[in-house]
């Protein structure tokens, strides 16, 4: 029972209480007795506070019910408060923002909820930081193509990453004789942090042009620039105020006849796959790498049936074959004839090679720089450092000395 039907009952029981002393007094054919004209004064003003408080709930549903109906005849018309929460920018928008000047800087990052390809890996996602990344891949094995294991970090500070060196073994006992312990061997690996980043300039003219895709202009720019950088120090890298690339912390493998400018044979490339044990050989993400120039030569290379080791790849998608495994290019390793003694191609594990990256890329807009020109300038700046987690998960070649 709601208010409004309880305040008209009591109304009326009250109507009936007072009835009931005019009825008493009409029947002894008398007038009210003092004591029975307050009790009825009582309940007329009881009765007429109650009928004002009717009125009033009377006329608030009514107006409710106007409200209903007005939103079912248009259901734009809203009975609560707007919401106030923002939908956030879209890369673009930000994009535009800076190059109007209303924000002067924004850290890019990759974005969840990505799907995978046939093979597992992550394809690009969408977005700016997705045009920097694709034109990241265009410049060397990192972020997508190695195989390598990335390790995103919030903040720079160093960390620790867990290695295996060596694998426990088992071996055969006698009846009712006593196991060995057998413990695999762990090390360690400390990640830092170094900043690598390159300047792009732009004039205002194109910034103000509508018609321009700033994410495209920009992703390339940068997506080139830095990737050069720093695709050169994963690879190349000492470890000394710089990345320890995955050429430095490769083991010793196989070494090429004398006189030959590092060119390798098919025998060099077959021991060098045979060299690397096989807990590393057969992992999925076992691989070749090597300069295009070296690709090249390696293309020529057949077997004793007459049959190139070298396999294209046959589908859109899929990647390039050597005895088996794919093959990576890498510009920054040496290419045969540059050096004899050259680290010219590598092969194993490349999932032991680890790459930390600290948050995503900052990208920052500048109009002091190149203020005399009208130009403004885009500094992006991305944290990184690498190491190859076991010398023996993946290896090299190198030619002979002449």
């Amino acid at each position: 029972m709601n208010y409004l039907v309880q305040q008209i009952e009591a109304r009326q029981q009250a109507w009936h209480a007072a009835k009931a002393l005019l009825d008493a007094a009409a029947a002894e054919k008398r007038d009210l007795t003092g004591e029975e004209q307050q009790s009825y004064d009582r309940i007329m003003a009881d009765m007429d506070v109650r009928a004002d408080r009717i009125k009033d709930l009377q006329a608030a549903e009514a107006r409710a019910l106007d409200i209903e109906a007005a939103v079912a005849a248009a259901p734009e018309v809203r009975t609560q408060p707007r919401s106030t929460e923002v939908a956030p920018m879209t890369d673009a928008e930000i994009l535009r923002k800076m190059a109007m000047g209303e924000i002067r800087s924004h850290t890019f990052e990759r974005r969840t909820g990505l799907s995978k390809s046939s093979e597992g890996t992550d394809i690009v996602p969408t977005g700016f930081y997705a045009n920097i990344v694709e034109n990241l891949t265009y410049t060397g094995p990192w972020p997508t193509r190695g195989g390598y294991t990335v390790l995103n970090t919030a903040s720079g500070e160093n960390i620790t990453v867990p290695t295996e060196t060596g694998r426990a073994t088992g071996t055969a006992v006698a009846e009712a004789a006593t196991f060995a312990i057998s413990d695999p061997t762990f090390g360690s690996l400390t990640l830092s942090s170094f900043k690598y980043g390159t300047l792009v300039v732009s004039s205002t003219e194109l910034l103000l042009d509508t018609g321009i895709d700033l994410e495209a202009f920009l992703g390339r720019q940068i997506g080139v620039s830095l990737g050069t950088a720093v695709n050169s120090a994963l690879t190349l890298g000492t470890g000394t105020v710089q990345p320890n690339g995955i050429a430095n912390g490769a083991g010793s493998a196989v070494t090429g006849g004398t006189g030959v400018s590092g060119v390798p044979t098919a025998d060099n490339l077959i021991d060098l796959v045979h060299a690397v044990d096989s807990m590393y050989a057969m992992r999925p993400s076992a691989a070749f790498q090597a300069a295009r120039t070296t690709i090249g030569a390696i293309r020529k290379l057949k077997d004793t049936a007459g049959y190139y080791l070298f396999s294209p790849a046959a589908t859109v998608g899929s990647v390039d074959q050597l005895l088996g495994f794919p093959m990576i290019e890498n510009p920054y390793i040496p290419a045969t004839g540059t050096a004899a003694t050259a680290k010219s191609v590598l092969f194993g594990a490349m999932d032991y090679f680890y790459v930390r990256q600290v948050g995503g890329i900052e990208v920052v807009r500048s109009d002091e720089a190149y203020f005399t020109s009208d130009q403004v300038a885009w500094r992006a700046t991305v944290r990184i450092d690498s190491a190859l987690g076991n010398s023996s998960a993946v290896k090299y070649y190198k030619g002979g000395a002449s």
